[in-house]
């Protein structure tokens, strides 16, 4: 069972982090350099850009991009093996798993792991105004775990009461409020904020998506090698 939560987490969590990466150095990064005119103050809201700016812009750091694909493999990878770790808990309690319900084991993960969160704390571009970093990340750490515990009522438990602790595991963070600064304020124009949190949200149910029906033909895969195996006395 071990070997079949790793191999399939493993593979699953390569490719789909593989795909995300790219994906986000196609969409995401672009923002994400030119906001950082704005912090550098190379380029003003309302102003015009400082001689560089259009250079600096346009530059391309390989060190910098294969790191970002490196820890976005790593992180997918991770987000792989606790998805397929829930999928063989899922299946030892006699549910099935399919290719097609991958799909929707993926948008559970977003939704709990990205869009619930962001909805307190949307993805935030360098200079923005924030709160402290300690909150936020309990805020974080908080809103992904109970929402992930409400899906899971949802996906698996029984009768309305079961439905009634999952909505309120969900709205409770939501409730108790994420943390923001007294006031808000930064180099960067707003356009240009909400453009960088629509992409990386658009990005990463895409790549959730895909981690899901990876994850779940692995596991699929897997299991199918392992009753083909010859068993030894």
């Amino acid at each position: 069972m071990f070997s079949r939560i790793l191999v399939s987490g493993l593979f699953a969590g390569f490719a789909a982090g593989l795909i995300a990466a790219l994906l986000q150095l196609a969409f995401v990064q672009p923002v994400l350099l030119h906001a950082e005119l704005y912090e550098s103050g190379q380029l003003t809201h309302f102003g015009a850009a400082k001689a560089g700016a259009a250079t600096a812009a346009g530059g391309i750091d390989l060190v910098r991009d294969g790191l970002s694909v490196l820890f976005t493999t790593l992180i997918y990878t991770g987000y792989a093996l606790i998805l397929v770790g829930a999928m063989a808990l899922a299946e030892d309690r006699g549910f099935r798993i399919a290719v097609r319900q991958g799909l929707l084991w993926g948008t559970a993960g977003f939704v709990a792991v990205q869009f619930a969160p962001a909805v307190g704390l949307p993805p935030e571009l360098p200079g923005s105004a924030a709160a402290d970093m300690g909150l936020r990340q309990v805020w974080w750490f908080g809103t992904v775990g109970a929402t992930a515990a409400g899906i899971a009522l949802i996906a698996f438990g029984k009768g309305w009461t079961a439905r009634g602790i999952a909505a309120a595991l969900i709205l409770a963070p939501h409730v108790i409020g994420a943390p923001h600064p007294e006031t808000f304020a930064g180099p960067v124009p707003p356009e240009l904020a909400g453009m960088f949190a629509g992409r990386a949200l658009g990005v990463g149910l895409v790549a959730w998506a895909l981690l899901g029906l990876l994850a779940a033909w692995f596991w699929i895969r897997e299991g199918k090698r392992s009753e083909d195996t010859p068993r030894t006395a």
